[in-house]
């Protein structure tokens, strides 16, 4: 089951989506990630002195907790992302049109696992495919002129969004430990940080000041040319910056104002324990760790790792189009940024996950 990744701060997954600062013990669990050990246990009265105890698996759920209004993105996007696949099928057709029968032989592609009929399937979708008859038994589709004018029109934006897209690649690259990645972990991120679909062969060979393509013994992989500090500023810090500017502005128009508490935004109907309000206050209160630092040094699991690695993903988050990706896109990139293996854990209310079939 794929989950989702979101930057927007109303939400929150999950009550239990904090880091834990004093493991429990090294084994794994389904929980914590870790085992329940018990050290020496106290003597009873009359009793030979228990020396240990056997471990203790405990069994607990996760409460997850769904936001209609993001799922219900989710699952809107399920639909555009069949029409998208559709659509790049059709538009590598001469003339872009092309049979059903022909359309027939994408079904695996496509992720079409039951037998329904693809006349149906595009009717589902009048405003972007029409149905051209050429008699009884041939029957072909094409994009609307409507549908055909939105392409022409994201072809142009895209093409005018490539020194974007070329920041965007310098920035993940800064981020990583050896400012290298293969470039098929860099595909997972494509569509969401609006790369040209044949990214490889046009702004990774036109930018050799910036980045350049090696080979290695996993195959292919993008490597960062020319460090620029400018680019080192996340998107976490400047808005910070502008909140700071903001606050002082107004301290100097307002007279006796009460000062200002750090809160935790929950979602209405979201409560959390005092025990876990101040887990996520401990945590936000940490010193802020730049996702552009060099984190070599900093030990697997510890809190300052969480911190750096909360900080990756909130701007990764910033560099999408739409604020949002999968979870299992990011774990792609575990060895270039030592995520966790609870990646899921350490959104610590700066991120949400939506859960959908």
């Amino acid at each position: 089951m794929p989950f989702s990744y979101s930057s927007h701060r109303k939400f929150l997954n999950s009550t239990a989506k904090v880091l834990p600062f004093t493991p429990i013990s090294s084994k794994s669990s389904s929980f914590f990630g870790e085992s329940l050990m018990f050290g020496e246990s106290r003597p009873r009265f009359g009793l030979q002195k228990i020396t240990h105890l056997p471990n203790l698996r405990l069994k607990a759920a996760v409460k997850w907790r769904k936001e209609l209004p993001f799922d219900n993105v989710i699952q809107r996007d399920k639909k555009l992302k069949l029409v998208l696949k559709i659509r790049k099928i059709l538009v590598n057709q001469p003339d872009r049109i092309m049979s059903l029968r022909q359309l027939g032989k994408f079904r695996k592609d496509l992720g079409l696992t039951r037998r329904r009929r693809f006349i149906a399937l595009l009717k589902r979708f009048p405003a972007v495919f029409e149905i051209v008859e050429e008699g009884v038994y041939s029957l072909r589709f094409r994009m609307t002129p409507e549908a055909e004018r939105i392409y022409l029109e994201e072809l142009r934006v895209r093409n005018e969004m490539e020194e974007t897209s070329v920041t965007k690649l310098r920035k993940l690259l800064m981020m990583s430990l050896n400012k290298r990645i293969l470039l098929a972990k860099v595909a997972h991120l494509k569509t969401d940080f609006g790369l040209p679909t044949e990214f490889k062969d046009t702004i990774c060979q036109r930018y050799p000041q910036y980045f350049k393509l090696v080979s290695t013994d996993r195959g292919p992989a993008l490597e960062l040319t020319h460090w620029d500090p400018d680019l080192a500023v996340s998107a976490a810090e400047i808005a910070e910056e502008e909140n700071r500017i903001r606050e002082r502005d107004e301290r100097n128009l307002i007279i006796d104002r009460a000062p200002k508490f750090r809160r935790v935004k929950l979602p209405k109907g979201l409560n959390l324990s005092k025990g876990e309000n101040a887990r996520i206050s401990r945590f936000r209160d940490m010193p802020y760790i730049s996702p552009y630092s060099d984190f070599s040094h900093l030990k697997s699991g510890s809190p300052e790792k969480e911190k750096h690695a909360s900080a990756v993903v909130h701007e990764i988050l910033s560099l999408t189009l739409e604020k949002r990706t999968l979870v299992d896109h990011l774990t792609h990139f575990r060895e270039e940024f030592r995520f966790s293996q609870q990646l899921r854990e350490c959104s610590s209310g700066i991120q949400i996950c939506s859960t959908y079939r």
